[in-house]
């Protein structure tokens, strides 16, 4: 495709950067990857709504965050991409005592705000590789947590720009699902949660499909020093049993109903596969590590054999929790 082809829309006043042709392996932390026609990093919140305002209506838009549940295909992205992490950044204490957290938030810093602040049950925050927003858009979780179990109201920003409010009742949550009940009959193109989406990271110029830029969460009050240890035992965890020295993108599959993942995964002898650059970690069975200049191809073809492989030997359809999004390469 023309990556260089420019963008055809007009704005006076942006506060943010535009950058052409960025190689997304820069901002996904698999380090792997095509390059974005263009990707915009707002200055904030206001300046997000001022540069969708004035984007055209057909023009394909994707929202990342820190681009650790996400792989972008060789052959590069079509479109906008919004960088969030370091755009969206507040995060306060409100009067009520609930926490509002915009969608560049990450994970580890909410979790030491609300204990700083006094509050116990968002130590599990700590354990999740990524942003508010992608937290938000796939109802992340972890160490017996999830994302909206704490959620009372969420901060969303339309196609146009225009910002609304809505409350958890507007939304179907599950394992690793968020739906608008409102959008459930539509058919959107499914590049997954790239962070900060309601439903699909790709927008449809003709729904309203709508994303996350901030969430109102609340916490039970407790002992802050409590709360912190709780955030290092869990944080010291995750070092030890997960392959955090090379690039990654967390947990590659969905953990089955009432099984891991990762066991079935050990159980039919894939740790260490490789395919190019691309290895099922030997420390995690359900990481699948980048040990030098894998390609996207190597990692997606890592994944579609596992899948294969478990299927076969144990009857279980593994469903990637990853989110693959973009064009093949012209050569695979």
């Amino acid at each position: 495709m023309n990556m260089s082809e420019p963008i055809q829309f007009s704005a006076t006043g942006l506060r943010g950067e535009l950058r052409f042709d960025e190689p997304m392996r820069k901002h996904t932390s698999w380090r792997a990857g095509g390059a974005a026609q263009r990707v915009y990093q707002a200055a904030d919140l206001e300046d997000l709504q001022h540069f969708l305002h004035h984007l055209p209506a057909q023009e394909p838009l994707i929202a990342v965050g820190l681009g650790s549940n996400l792989l972008v295909r060789d052959g590069g992205v079509r479109g906008t991409v919004l960088l969030m992490h370091g755009a969206l950044s507040g995060l306060s204490l409100q009067a009520d005592g609930s926490i509002y957290a915009q969608s560049g938030v990450p994970g580890a810093k909410l979790a030491r705000f609300a204990a700083l602040h006094g509050y116990r049950g968002a130590e599990f925050f700590a354990g999740i590789p990524g942003t508010m927003g992608g937290m938000l858009a796939m109802n992340a979780g972890c160490y017996g947590g999830e994302t909206w179990q704490h959620v009372t109201r969420v901060q969303v920003l339309t196609r146009s720009g225009e910002l609304l409010e809505r409350t958890p009742t507007e939304y179907e949550v599950g394992y690793r699902s968020v739906i608008r009940i409102e959008d459930r009959g539509l058919r959107i193109e499914e590049c997954g949660a790239c962070e900060g989406f309601a439903q699909s990271s790709i927008l449809n110029p003709d729904s309203s499909e709508e994303f996350f830029v901030a969430a109102w969460l609340k916490f039970e009050a407790g002992d802050g020093g409590v709360a912190r240890q709780e955030i290092k035992s869990l944080l010291s965890k995750r070092i030890s049993s997960q392959p955090l020295n090379l690039p990654n993108a967390g947990s590659v599959f969905r953990n089955p109903p009432g099984d891991f993942a990762a066991r079935l995964i050990e159980q039919c002898g894939l740790k260490g596969r490789k395919i190019g650059g691309a290895q099922v970690s030997e420390k995690h069975a359900n990481f699948i590590v980048n040990i030098g200049d894998a390609t996207a191809a190597d990692i997606e073809n890592l994944i579609k054999e596992v899948r294969a492989i478990v299927a076969a030997q144990t009857g279980v359809d593994l469903h990637p929790e990853v989110k693959i999004i973009g064009e093949h390469a012209k050569h695979e």
